[in-house]
């Protein structure tokens, strides 16, 4: 069984897409080897949409979403290929130019927003200043103003009092909100979500997705949205990417892909979810084994080892190719 690799710029009424990553090789030299973190990825995302990318711990998702936004020392990482931000190559790009796009064209809600946010200056300062980045022109006031006003349109009470606060004096869901904040002060056309909703319970998740969904209404943003819950990318995701072992193994629409998945991983990955309208007493059914070694992964399609389907290839061949289904 095998699976063609679909287009990485998915035709939409939106036009063109704004970001086009083609493929994305990301490489690290350590004392032990070369360690390749992402592999030949291929996608696209268009304003106004939202790709969710999903995969374990170590597939690659952080790494290709940190490219996109130049944060990889260039003394430590290769990255080859190619990424397209409203038709602007950034592989490569100095650093200067770099920081025109970061936080304006481009911006990330990082999964730790406490570690993200400076512990030793004020949430408003904080938010002001990656304002005055792009608008030089705007005096002390007026970023204090946008900052207000940004708090208060991420939901947080009494903003032009909690402005002057400190992290800490925030809960883990209001400093989530702070980072949203400080990801759209400027705009962005396209906003990377890295497991926004981590370490948060279940009401404040549901009001920190409600919130990126009316902000990207707002906006008419681009989201990329990073996790491993599945039940988020149902909620989010128009398109999702399913990340193994640093490549695309399964891209397609949200529908499809959770519908009518090609991928064994993708299999796996549904069969380790509860259903909450289905059996329950079904057991859950886990993909059995480990992530493969980055330094030295497995010939062929790199979930082979694990996949329960491999002995319905051909002579039970090991298939190359990142959308190769019947390889897993």
């Amino acid at each position: 069984m095998t699976v063609t690799a679909p287009s990485t710029t998915r035709a939409d009424a939106s036009g063109d897409p704004y970001l086009v990553v083609e493929d994305l090789t990301v490489r690290f030299p350590t004392e032990d080897g070369l360690i390749t973190a992402v592999q030949g990825l291929s996608y696209s995302v268009q304003k106004g949409r939202t790709l969710g990318i999903v995969g374990e711990s170590g597939s690659g998702k952080s790494v290709s979403s940190m490219a996109v936004l130049g944060l990889h020392d260039p003394k430590s990482a290769r990255i080859t290929g190619s990424i397209k931000v409203d038709g602007q190559e950034v592989v490569g790009l100095p650093e200067s130019k770099m920081r025109k796009i970061r936080g304006r064209q481009v911006s990330m809600i990082f999964q730790d927003a406490l570690a993200a946010l400076h512990p030793f200056y004020k949430v408003g300062g904080q938010l002001a200043e990656a304002y005055q980045v792009h608008h030089p022109s705007a005096s002390k006031r007026e970023a204090r103003r946008k900052a207000i006003e940004m708090l208060d349109r991420v939901g947080i009470p009494q903003p032009d009092r909690r402005v002057d606060d400190f992290p800490h004096q925030f809960s883990g869901g209001m400093r989530q909100r702070a980072m949203i904040a400080m990801g759209l002060i400027n705009d962005p056309s396209l906003i990377i979500a890295d497991e926004p909703t981590t370490a948060l319970d279940v009401t404040v998740q549901a009001q920190i997705l409600d919130l990126l969904q009316d902000l990207q209404r707002e906006f008419d943003s681009a989201i990329i949205m990073i996790t491993h819950d599945l039940g988020v990318i149902a909620e989010m995701a128009d398109d999702i990417l399913v990340m193994y072992g640093g490549r695309g193994v399964e891209y397609g629409t949200a529908k499809n892909v959770l519908m009518r998945p090609q991928m064994p991983y993708t299999w796996g990955l549904l069969s380790s979810v509860p259903d909450v309208t289905g059996d329950t007493d079904a057991p859950l059914i886990p993909i059995p084994g480990n992530p493969p070694s980055l330094l030295s992964p497995p010939p062929g399609c790199a979930f082979h080892p694990r996949c329960t389907h491999k002995d319905k290839v051909e002579g039970g061949a090991v298939l190359d190719g990142p959308a190769r289904a019947g390889a897993g």
